[in-house]
Order: C-alpha cells, then structure tokens, then sequence
C-alpha cells in the first residue's frame, strides 16, 4: 500500500468517526439534560411542558411572601416577573437554608422542578447581588492611616 493511500484511509476514518460522535450528540438523548432558563411568566405559558422538567426559574421574590420555618428547614416564597404589582408569579418550597444575602425583593434564581399543583420545588437558590464593593463607614476599618506609621502618612 502506498503511503498516500494510508494516509487518505486514515483521514477518512477520522472523519467517519469525527461524524459518528456528532451524530451520536446530536441525534442521542441530549434532551433530558436541558435545563431551561424562564421567568414565571414564560413557565406559565408553557403549561404542561414546563411540569416534571428540570427548570431554572429566574425572578424577583415578592415582598410579603416569605415564610421561613427554622425548625423544620421550610422556606416558602414567590417568584415574579418583576416587581409591578401584577406580574406572574409562582409559589416556590425549598427544604434547605436560604443564603445569607436572601430577602424580599432581591433577584433570584431557582433550580428545581413545576408541578401540576401550581407549586415549584427548589434544590438550589441563587440570589443576585451587586459586584459593587462599599468600604464600611467609620469605625472598624474605616481608618486605614492609623495602620502607617508617621512617616509613612505624611
């Protein structure tokens, strides 16, 4: 065999194992991994679609909703669209501890899945905060010249 002829079977079945993984990717059950990104509203409007899939719910939680059980490990709160008074909205439930920055009214982003009942179960809780840093006011840290020496602050 000529060496040019190996060579072009050797690209050949590269490319026919390179077009088999793609095939495989494209065509295999990729689609129960998808994880969806919708606001309540989008998630309401998909109906029976949205129940049982994997779903990140992304909004704001409405003032007045949360309900936090510390003896049980219970958070219950809803999720809307924004913060207009009508916007849609869904009852979220989470058995773990929320975050520390957590509270009415901040932007967040749950992982879970819908319900037929109209309730969306968490297992993760996200919640978005400003990048922006602010030093403390006075008092601990708030003197930073104190730490040179004379010399140095001069």
């Amino acid at each position: 065999m000529k060496p040019e002829s190996r060579n072009r079977l050797i690209a050949l079945g590269a490319l026919l194992v390179a077009a088999s993984a793609l095939a495989w990717i494209a065509f295999g059950n990729i689609g129960e991994n998808l994880v969806y990104y919708w606001k309540p509203g989008e998630m309401l409007a998909q109906g029976e679609k949205a129940y049982g899939a994997t779903v990140r719910l992304g909004g704001v939680v409405v003032p007045g909703s949360v309900v936090w059980n510390a003896e049980h490990t219970s958070l219950t709160f809803e999720v809307a669209d924004s913060h207009a008074p009508t916007a849609p909205k869904v009852k979220v439930t989470s058995g773990m501890t929320p975050p520390q920055m957590f509270r009415e009214g901040i932007g967040v982003v749950v992982e879970g899945t819908f319900a037929a009942s109209g309730v969306f179960t968490t297992n993760r809780l996200m919640v978005n905060h400003s990048n922006e840093y602010r030093a403390p006011d006075g008092g601990a840290g708030g003197d930073w010249k104190g730490t040179l020496s004379q010399a140095e602050a001069k």
